[in-house]
């Protein structure tokens, strides 16, 4: 079963026309979120993250997305899928109707799919420079979708490496973000990430990460940074709605791992 503009449907019984717009343009944006033990992690912060994407893309979103009814049925599409105790829930918003570039609607339709998941594993990753892409800045950057063949190449340019992910820089170089995670890094008792402006993805853990520190008063700071900056860390990690890992490798070079500061995070975000 999957979930068509809020009803429940049979997934042989989907049938979209040629000339849906997030087909034929990507007219859309995409959000994932995990359900754990019955509970839709971090919603609030999901509808902040839609309704920037609306904004940006000039999309109408219907009133369920915001009272409730759709909480519940995604919740109800969990169960039916089995996901309930921990699963992924991918919500993909599009434009419906015509036209070319220049669209004769902006309402939307919207799919909704479900499945279990499993917990990322304790283990640190390695990680390579990706070489193929940089990051855009751009106001559709934010959030998923619009930019996603960047993360396709850099996700091919992995499967040839031996590595766990790939970090990608901006195009003056400066360190954004790995293929569907935010990256952080402690030094001297400060957390560091990249802003916004490197073209990373506003990250729904990310904005939990950030709230938290400070409500916590310690010193965060968005910083342009160098990939060659993360080797005099105290501690390196990766951060998307699944959780946290940490990073312990770049390239050739062995990452310093504080356990201590992830435990922390964990523990304050009851990841």
């Amino acid at each position: 079963m999957l979930l068509y503009n809020n009803a429940f449907l049979p997934l042989q019984d989907l049938k979209l026309p040629v000339t849906n717009r997030a087909f034929q343009y990507n007219d859309g944006f995409f959000d994932t979120m995990m359900v754990v033990a019955g509970k839709l992690c971090y919603w609030r912060d999901h509808q902040a993250r839609m309704r920037e994407a609306a904004d940006a893309l000039s999309l109408a979103i219907p009133d369920s997305f915001w009272n409730g009814e759709l909480k519940d049925n995604l919740l109800q599409l969990a169960k039916q899928r089995k996901a309930l105790k921990y699963g992924r829930i991918k919500l993909k918003v599009w434009r419906t109707g015509g036209g070319l570039y220049s669209p004769q609607s902006n309402e939307v339709e919207w799919l909704a799919t479900a499945q279990v998941a499993q917990p990322i594993p304790d283990a640190g990753m390695r990680i390579g420079i990706c070489k193929s892409v940089n990051t855009i800045f751009s106001p559709l950057s934010h959030f998923k979708g619009p930019q996603a063949p960047l993360y396709v190449l850099a996700g091919i340019e992995k499967q040839a490496s031996s590595f766990d992910d790939m970090l990608l820089l901006d195009a003056e170089g400066h360190v954004s973000e790995l293929i569907s995670s935010n990256i952080f890094w402690m030094r001297e008792e400060v957390l560091m990430t990249p802003p916004l402006e490197t073209g990373c993805i506003n990250g729904i853990l990310r904005r939990n990460i950030l709230r938290w520190y400070e409500q916590q008063g310690i010193a965060v700071q968005e910083i342009l940074a160098k990939p060659e900056e993360l080797a005099h860390a105290d501690c390196v990690f990766a951060s998307n709605v699944t959780g946290i890992r940490n990073i312990n490798q770049l390239e050739q070079t062995t990452l310093a791992t504080e356990s201590n500061w992830l435990q922390g995070i964990k523990y304050g975000l009851q990841i």
